[in-house]
């Protein structure tokens, strides 16, 4: 059984490094930046070459410092919304197992 526990491990590293490790190698993308640009950065090239002269209809109310600090508030909504999402699931199913509980115990016959 350790064995096998190794050998998924090393699979799942394989797995999650050869890809990163491949990606310059494979040509896929271009300089360091494009190669793992969001679909903001390819939204707004799009715009650009579409209509050069198009004024946003809104200014965001509060502007991070820096990209980093954007991705961070973006992974912190994802992993809110994650736990929302999970801790509702959670509930729910317990909801489901206990309701079933209450109608077996109705339904099994009483001992007088």
């Amino acid at each position: 059984m350790k064995k096998q526990n190794l050998l998924i491990l090393a699979a799942v590293v394989l797995l999650t490094v050869l890809p990163l490790w491949l990606v310059p190698y494979l040509g896929i993308g271009g300089a360091d930046g494009e190669r793992f640009g969001g679909a903001d950065d390819k939204a707004q090239q799009a715009i650009a070459a579409v209509a050069p002269g198009y004024q946003r209809w809104f200014e965001p109310l509060l502007e991070p410092a820096s990209g980093e600090i954007a991705s961070l508030l973006f992974a912190l909504q994802a992993a809110l919304g994650a736990g929302v999402i999970g801790y509702w699931l959670g509930c729910a199913v317990t909801r489901d197992k206990l309701r079933k509980q209450g109608e077996t115990r109705e339904q099994a016959p009483h001992a007088d």
